[in-house]
């Protein structure tokens, strides 16, 4: 028996996890928010003094949370970028999140390679704004002075680590949180330290890329680090998923991820292909509009989203032929970034609350399967989906989802997963250090309680329900899904 921890530093807090190494029974945790951000902007961030992270992580562990502690791993924010000079000092805040900034500097990263095309075969993604390559790209364009003293970039579950481990000489990542950098190749598991000269103007030192159980070092105090990882990967292994498992993440926008066995490059850029934690791949889809659609219709009927709910299962399935598609904010998947929501099949009989709150529970379900089948497509074996999301408990949600997506649905108990990844990683490090785990097995923690929805008998409704909705699509942005 050992003990290890998983920490996890997101854009908005830092939340610890101690666990039993084999049964991975939580024994404590611990939290602390991340200093808020300034008023101007509207309080969103778009950059942070990455010591705060350490303030952070401190407060968070405060009080012996650490004691008896034996390993480490550390889960970071994805779509961030610490740049660092060459005696290892930030030249300036780390830029973090969907930084709307570089928007207009990821289109002239694309054409500088040669298209969406081009991006996939090297990298499997293309450049968005919160890729660090866009940032890079970003602060070579508007900071010309700090690009010229950056000799160094890392991500946050890096630069964590390198702090951890007394920030010795060698500095590690790894292939999960390498792969949404757009300077690492899942195909080949090696950088493209071409790219980020692309973006930057010059060279650029990156991190080594470390195995799923690999070690980083030790702290100090002799403390055991293991590899670490990007929140998404580290959620999908603290969910204990595996090939054929998909998670659907129900957040204000949406995203579909699925454990597949190679990397798919996709030259439309819909696909993102990430690793995974385990030596894997996790393709990515993601979708703008989904718990947003559900609170918009909550606030037009005077409800909340509980009550949304109770209303739309006194409906009927179809919405007596009111289809919504769902894209109030423009959408990714399909690709219609300037359009509109759409409310169609109006009628007098079908004018009334519960069947509009229906119809905005299958048009978000509707939205999210055509993610899923993006991936089904290109040949990517579905046989559960995991649901996550505080709109996953919501009882219209369990009753539509099965049938809409075709397949079980699992709706797994509340918990930090991403910490309890992180925490996992930490115990298969140690595991394999101490000679009681193979690199090639983690060790096995029970999965967790969750709820299972099947379609059951309603199979050949969802598909009738899916069929009205394509066909308002496809009338209404003609051509826009072809995936």
């Amino acid at each position: 028996m050992g003990i290890a921890a998983g920490l996890d530093s997101s854009s908005e807090y830092t939340r610890i996890v101690v666990c039993d190494t084999d049964t991975g029974a939580v024994i404590r945790q611990g939290y602390a928010p991340h200093p808020a951000p300034p008023p101007e902007g509207g309080g969103r961030r778009t950059e942070i003094d990455p010591q705060a992270w350490l303030l952070s992580l401190g407060e968070a562990a405060g009080g012996g949370l650490l004691e008896g502690v034996q390993a480490i791993g550390v889960s970071g924010q994805q779509h961030a970028a610490v740049f660092l000079d060459r005696v290892g000092n930030a030249v300036r805040p780390a830029l973090v999140g969907n930084d709307p900034r570089a928007q207009t500097v990821a289109a002239d990263l694309v054409d500088g390679l040669g298209g969406k095309a081009a991006w996939a075969q090297a990298v499997g993604l293309v450049p968005q704004s919160g890729n660090p390559v866009t940032k890079l790209r970003w602060l070579a364009r508007n900071e010309p002075d700090a690009a010229a003293r950056t000799t160094a970039v890392l991500q946050p579950h890096d630069w964590l680590t390198w702090q951890l481990l007394g920030r010795p000489a060698r500095r590690t990542t790894d292939r999960g949180d390498a792969s949404g950098t757009g300077y690492w190749s899942a195909a080949t598991g090696g950088w493209r330290p071409d790219l980020a000269e692309l973006a930057l103007g010059h060279q650029v030192a990156l991190p080594e890329v470390l195995g799923p159980a690999d070690v980083a070092g030790h702290t100090p105090e002799g403390l055991l680090i293991s590899s670490g990882t990007g929140e998404t990967m580290a959620a999908a292994f603290g969910l204990g998923i595996g090939l054929g498992d998909a998670v659907v993440s129900l957040g204000a926008s949406g995203s579909v991820s699925v454990i597949h066995h190679e990397p798919l490059a996709d030259p439309s850029g819909t696909i993102t292909s990430y690793a995974d934690a385990t030596g894997m791949h996790l393709p990515v889809v993601r979708t703008l509009n989904a718990v947003r659609v559900l609170r918009g219709t909550a606030e037009l009927l005077g409800c909340d989203l509980e009550g949304l709910s109770a209303l739309a299962l006194r409906s009927s399935p179809g919405s007596y032929g009111m289809v919504l598609l769902p894209y109030l904010e423009g959408e990714r998947t399909p690709d219609l970034p300037h359009t509109a929501g759409t409310l169609a099949g109006l009628r007098r009989e079908s004018m009334k609350p519960e069947h509009l709150a229906r119809a905005a529970f299958e048009g978000m379900l509707c939205g999210l399967a055509d993610a899923l089948d993006v991936l089904r497509r290109r040949g990517v074996a579905v046989h559960r989906i995991f649901l996550l999301g505080q709109a996953a408990e919501l009882p219209a949600v369990q009753a539509i989802a099965p049938a809409v997506f075709g397949t079980q649905v699992v709706v797994p108990q509340a918990a930090d997963y991403t910490t309890l990844g992180a925490a996992r990683q930490a115990a298969w490090a140690l595991g394999v250090a101490n000679g009681h785990h193979t690199p090639a097995a983690p060790p096995q923690w029970p999965a967790p309680a969750a709820t299972l929805c099947d379609p059951g008998d309603d199979l050949p409704v969802g598909q009738a329900v899916r069929q009205q909705y394509a066909a308002v699509r496809d009338e209404t942005h003609p051509g826009a899904f072809t995936a």
